[in-house]
């Protein structure tokens, strides 16, 4: 399967914030969206992204500073890896274990216009190989 087969299913909303915001406004962004990463722009562009790992990381790189005194730009993580529409999922599954990463953009003609997270790629492969062992069980049992 191709990442744009998963985005058709799973839907290609993005959502971002401007890097001049908080890392408060974003944690609150992302639990209000029910998300746990987001895109953060910089005049048009993409800076980079915030994830949960990154509120970790700010808090112990931090130190006592409140989360509504840092810039999310501060906190983020600019250098973005990113999939195709082309890319096959199970390159995608790969890279995203080899950098330990739960998220990664995706882009077409150089704009991010969807997002997978390695739980929108297990849930695919887990239903693929359930559609395969019903059809295997079904050839087995003569239907």
């Amino acid at each position: 399967m191709k990442v744009k087969e998963l985005l058709e299913t799973k839907g290609k909303e993005v959502f971002s914030m401007d890097s001049s915001a908080t890392v408060e406004d974003a944690i609150r962004f992302m639990a209000g969206k029910k998300i746990s990463a987001v895109i953060i722009t910089e005049k048009d562009g993409t800076a980079g992204i915030f994830t949960e790992r990154d509120v970790v990381r700010c808090y112990i790189a931090k130190g006592g500073r409140k989360f509504h005194d840092i810039p999310v730009s501060e906190s983020m993580t600019r250098n973005l890896m990113v999939a195709e529409l082309g890319d096959d999922l199970n390159s995608v599954m790969s890279v995203l274990v080899e950098k330990n990463i739960r998220h990664l953009p995706v882009v077409d003609k150089g704009k991010i216009i969807g997002m997978l997270s390695i739980r929108d790629i297990v849930l695919s492969q887990v239903h693929k190989m359930t559609t395969e062992i019903h059809y295997l069980k079904d050839y087995i049992a003569g239907y």
